[in-house]
Parts: C-alpha cells; structure tokens; sequence
C-alpha cells in the first residue's frame, strides 16, 4: 500500500485529508501537535505520534521510522500555541537558531527544507481534494449585490497588500470600511470583531506556498458567520478548501449567507 506522512495542526482538515487518503488506498502516517491537533485523527490513520510544538527530532524519527519519503502538512497552528504548548527540542532549537524570520512563511519553509534534507519531501496538502477547492463563482443562492462585490474587491486587495508583510489572510469589510483585519487571532476570532451585514474576503498570500498553507473554511467559520450576522463569505477561488462541503452550503443556505469564489483579478 501506499503510504504518505501526515504532519497534522488543528481544525478538520487533518482528518478530512486522513479519511480521504485512506478512501483512496493511501495509508497515512501521522504525527499530531499536543492542545492542536483533534484526538479523533487517531482512529483514521495507521500511525500516529504526538508531539509538542517544536519537536523537530521527534517529527522527522516518526516518520524515517515508518519509512515515510513524502508528508503533507494539513491544518494550522495557532500562535498562541507558541506560548502555550511550545517544547522545541535539541533541532527545533537548532532550527529556530538559523530562521532569519519568525512568520509563519519562514518557519514552514524552513520546516520543508529541514524535512527534504532527510528525504522526505513535501507535497502538496490539496493532494486528493481538489474536489473541495473552491471553484469560482457564486456557491449560494444567495449572491452579493453592488455595493457588496465593491467591498469584496476593496477586501482581496487589502489581505494580497497585508498578506505580503505575513499578517493573516481574513478582512472584513462593511460599506467600503475596513472593519477588522487577520492577525494573530485567526478568521473566526476576526470575523467576531465584525458587524451584522459586513463582508468577509479569505485570499492566500502573495507568496504563500501552497504545499503547505492552504487557506480552509468550514462549519465554524458558518457557525460564526451566522453569529455575527455576516452577509458575504468571498473565498479566493482555487485556492481555499471547503471543510465539510456539502454540510457548510447547507448550513450557509439556512443562515442566508451569500458564498462566492473570487479570483484575485476581481481587486482590478
């Protein structure tokens, strides 16, 4: 059979990528972060190790182990685990040592080439769902009106500006008014800081790299959409995944949440 390592943050999306792998006659190897990663991975990949943030030796020993020559990072880590949950041993230090940068860009290259240079390479985390991806257009019945497509332009062009200094990826925007802008916080927190009737716009950076950073929405973030009274989810199109799909437009449907997938040509 063959097999791919998993290197799993939070959220769904390790799972969603562990359950769909394995659909597909792929066995997974996994390694999990302590206080990220959802204990129900476990029941959906043949190995699994966990580990604090920054055990480095730990990681790469897991997975040369199983014989694992190509991994896949799925799902986030949030800062504050930095804080919280952040063990790095004898190589993270030695790694975190040579970064020239703490953003999140720097460190999950940085993290590719330290795994690479052990011969496991890293993928890309869409590896098998590209039918989640968000395609262009409206995925609602409900679509945006004037005044909400201008916002939404004004939106991807404010996160591609903020996304080059490694910021976030989230904007929310309300009659032309930037209302909250992603930082370390994360897109629910972000949209919480919002208004009823505001636009939410979620774009990749500039120079994200997309093997490793894979913009995600999914029930949480509806959830949060409806708490908050959000009008218009605008999700760059191609290069967002949809969590729990069919669940979410669902759920989008009875909360008349307008979703649309955008190109970054529609900032022009």
């Amino acid at each position: 059979m063959d097999r791919v390592g998993l290197i799993a943050g939070n959220g769904r999306f390790p799972l969603i990528f562990a359950q769909t792998a394995r659909a597909a006659g792929i066995a997974v190897v996994a390694v999990a972060h302590e206080g990220e990663t959802t204990p129900e991975l476990a029941s959906s990949v043949e190995a699994i190790t966990w580990i604090k943030v920054g055990q480095l030796e730990r990681m790469i020993g897991a997975f040369r182990d199983s014989g694992i020559a190509r991994a896949v990072m799925a799902g986030g880590i949030r800062k504050a685990a930095l804080f919280e949950h952040f063990e790095p041993d004898e190589r993270g230090q030695r790694f975190l040592a040579r970064l020239g940068s703490f953003g999140d860009d720097a460190i999950l290259r940085g993290l590719a080439g330290e795994l690479e240079s052990e011969g496991i390479r890293i993928v890309e985390s869409t590896l098998f769902l590209e039918s989640i991806l968000t395609p262009h257009g409206p995925l609602t019945t409900r679509s945006p009106d004037a005044a909400q497509w201008k916002d939404i332009r004004l939106g991807i062009a404010v996160a591609k500006a903020v996304g080059q200094w490694d910021v976030g990826q989230s904007v929310v925007i309300h009659s032309g008014i930037i209302v909250a802008i992603e930082a370390i916080e994360g897109t629910d927190a972000t949209m919480r800081r919002g208004r009823a009737g505001a636009v939410v716009v979620k774009a990749s950076k500039p120079q994200q790299d997309l093997r490793f950073d894979v913009p995600a929405v999914g029930l949480e973030t509806i959830r949060t959409c409806a708490e908050v009274g959000i009008a218009v989810l605008a999700l760059e199109a191609g290069k967002t995944l949809l969590l729990d799909k069919d669940e979410m437009l669902r759920r989008a449907e009875a909360a008349q949440l307008a979703i649309v997938g955008v190109g970054e040509s529609a900032a022009a």
